[in-house]
């Protein structure tokens, strides 16, 4: 191995000359706990930070909405619509005492079976100028499935709605609403019907 070569004088000047230009990489630690390290002359202070007081975690936090969001009843839904019929109108047909000018039971009928009849049903009626029509769905049985995954209770109830929000029917219908309980309650709809053009 050979030895290590001396620096010259000149080698040395130059060497403490870039050390004094240089920061070191890593602070000296304190001596003590007592004694703080000497800031770097450009290093800028830590600011304080203010305490947090009367502070909980989540205070702020918008409350969740519940994760268990039932689903409303089909009558609940057609409360909800807006009314575009005549409201003196609207309001004498929901308490039951307009008399509908005809009435189709669809109790009993599977969704393959009602959906046509519906149909049939409303278009004839509006063709005949007629303007309030009762259609009874029934409000459904409880089946004996207690399953894990709960069935709706009265199919066609829940389905009629929807079919007359649809074509063919929604150019024929104007309001619909669940019926008065002297017509059938929950169990039945007023589909009011607009003219024939």
């Amino acid at each position: 191995m050979s030895k290590r070569r001396k620096l010259s004088p000149e080698e040395r000047e130059l060497w403490d000359r870039v050390a004094a230009s240089t920061q070191r990489y890593r602070p000296e630690k304190p001596d003590s706990a007592e004694t703080e390290p000497v800031l770097a002359p450009n290093a800028k202070p830590k600011p304080n930070r203010p305490e947090l007081r009367g502070f909980q975690l989540g205070q702020h936090a918008k409350p969740c909405a519940p994760r268990h969001d039932l689903a409303s009843g089909p009558g609940e839904n057609l409360a909800r619509q807006p009314v575009v019929m005549d409201r003196k109108a609207h309001k004498s047909m929901t308490r039951g005492k307009m008399k509908p000018e005809a009435t189709l039971d669809l109790h009993g009928m599977t969704l393959a079976e009602a959906h046509p009849e519906l149909i049939r049903f409303i278009l004839n009626a509006q063709s005949h100028g007629k303007r309030l029509v009762l259609v009874i769905t029934g409000k459904g049985k409880r089946g004996d499935d207690d399953g894990p995954i709960p069935r709706r209770v009265g199919v066609l109830r829940h389905q009629v709605p929807h079919w007359l929000r649809l074509m063919p029917l929604a150019p024929a219908v104007m309001q619909v609403s669940e019926a008065h309980l002297k017509h059938g309650g929950s169990g039945a709809y007023y589909v009011y019907l607009r003219r024939m053009r």
